[in-house]
């Protein structure tokens, strides 16, 4: 009797050491054989820090939280990665993959802000007039959440015209304005070829408008039509 009584307090004190033991082990331990979900998050953080390197302003990254629960095989060299189409500012989404020893891929939510100095109508602008610098202002705010496009330097504006009429304090986009033509409609233009070891030039009449680097039709003296990059003094270089 005394014997199985030693030998049932001897058991009970076992096991609440055990019991002790998993209570005072770190609750974020996870298996050696699984995925640490905190070290994909620091994954994504440092993938969006590098893809806005290029950003101006200050560049903030908040990386959504991975349920503790996912179970991931463990893998050396996960890899970030952006789906198509997807933007690495702003609301986006960050695939995480491991391609060995095991195969598999995660998503994960975050937010990037970046705010800096952007481009702005100090007071309303006309479509088709040229930009002059005191019509424009910098202000501040989270380029992340604008439209693509959005001009952060007074000259990439300035010279160039609204394909719209803007309202004063309108953020800029590359995409709504348009280079002051260096070749009009009618206009006598120079045609000019160049090739290996030549070059050819002729005459013609512009057929439209075009900026800078813009392809225009062309009319030449004998009638004939063809397309050429349009270049400041009236030139138009055609493609041997």
């Amino acid at each position: 009797m005394k014997r199985t009584l030693l030998t049932f307090l001897l058991a009970g004190t076992a096991f609440a050491a055990t019991l002790a033991s998993a209570q005072m082990a770190p609750a974020g331990r996870q298996d050696a054989g699984r995925q640490n979900v905190n070290t994909l998050r620091t994954v994504v953080e440092q993938f969006l820090h590098t893809q806005t390197a290029g950003l101006p302003g200050d560049v903030t990254v908040k990386v959504g939280t991975i349920d503790a629960r996912t179970a991931l095989a463990a893998c050396p060299a996960p890899e970030a990665f952006l789906q198509p189409g997807a933007r690495a500012w702003g609301k986006t989404t960050v695939g995480v993959r491991c391609t060995a020893p095991s195969n598999w891929t995660i998503f994960v939510q975050a937010q990037v802000n970046v705010q800096a100095e952007y481009v702005a109508a100090a007071l309303p602008l006309a479509q088709g007039q040229p930009i002059e610098q005191g019509q424009l202002v910098l202000m501040k705010g989270d380029i992340a959440t604008m439209p693509n496009g959005i001009i952060t330097d007074m000259a990439q504006a300035v010279g160039r015209m609204p394909t719209v009429s803007l309202a004063a304090g309108m953020p800029l986009r590359l995409d709504t304005l348009r280079s002051k033509p260096v070749v009009q409609q009618g206009q006598a233009v120079r045609l000019i070829t160049n090739g290996n070891g030549f070059s050819v030039s002729g005459e013609g009449k512009a057929i439209g408008n075009a900026g800078d680097g813009q392809i225009v039709q062309v009319r030449t003296t004998g009638g004939a039509v063809i397309s050429g990059t349009a270049r400041a003094g009236g030139m138009v270089e055609v493609a041997f």
